[in-house]
């Protein structure tokens, strides 16, 4: 049976919504697309994919946006309200896992460029499952023939919202084979310092390791926020930081 989120839309949307006149059309839009589940089409969509973009914050409100992808299938569809997708061995980072670790508030984005030129937004809430405690719980999960396509862990998103992306922007594109390095250490074929990132600061690979670590996870903002003076994140500027787990509004489920 369909049926529609009973809260719709955050305070900051119903204020803009009225400060530009849009309120009408918003709500024809929560009333005929917004969904507390994924219908059938929609999980049938989603089964298809090779991919999907991830937005997480912090407790703090530090974002984050990234890509996952693999096969088609790889996004495992429990049911209508969960999803659960692999976590690859990556560059140890681990930021959208940190994050969710914080703050469960996930925002999922399944783009088709090559044959439906539609997308569809599925939002929730994440939790984190080593891949042994993921197979014990949900025995279906499939197991990668590929090494570097084995999971590590699992997120699993309790959905709370599920809408569609209209169609009109997404370029339409076509689909050309490449060799995937899934897993790799090779730094060439991971991209290397394509951005010059690394060039542009030699200094810091000088510096101990010890020092480093003073610097933020993706690599500098650590000292911009020190030369600025602005507060560390994650509580360290005196704020309380709030829980993980605590309970917070979706953004239209609340």
């Amino acid at each position: 049976m369909t049926s529609i989120a009973v809260v719709q839309g955050s305070a900051g949307e119903r204020v803009l919504q009225a400060a530009h006149g849009t309120a009408e059309r918003a709500q024809r839009f929560y009333d005929q697309q917004v969904l507390d589940h994924l219908n059938e089409r929609m999980i049938t969509f989603v089964r298809a994919q090779e991919m999907v973009f991830v937005a997480t914050a912090d407790a703090r409100g530090e974002c984050d946006a990234t890509f996952r992808a693999g096969p088609a299938g790889f996004m495992h569809v429990v049911g209508p309200t969960r999803l659960m997708w692999p976590e690859y061995r990556g560059n140890g980072v681990l930021a959208s896992l940190g994050n969710i670790s914080e703050n469960a508030h996930v925002g999922l984005l399944f783009m088709d460029f090559v044959k439906d030129v539609i997308g569809l937004h599925v939002n929730g809430r994440a939790t984190i499952m080593e891949d042994a405690q993921a197979r014990a719980e949900c025995p279906e999960l499939p197991v990668d023939p590929v090494p570097g396509r084995r999971a590590e862990r699992w997120v699993v998103v309790d959905v709370v919202e599920a809408y569609i992306h209209c169609a009109k922007h997404i370029p339409r594109m076509v689909k050309a084979p490449r060799e995937r390095a899934w897993g790799t250490d090779d730094v060439r074929r991971k991209g290397g310092d394509f951005f010059g990132a690394a060039a542009s600061q030699p200094d810091r690979a000088e510096r101990p390791e010890q020092e480093q670590n003073g610097d933020n996870r993706r690599g500098g903002v650590g000292r911009w926020r020190r030369l600025l003076r602005l507060p560390w994140r994650r509580g360290r500027s005196g704020e309380p930081t709030p829980a993980a787990g605590t309970p917070a509004r979706g953004r239209r489920a609340g």
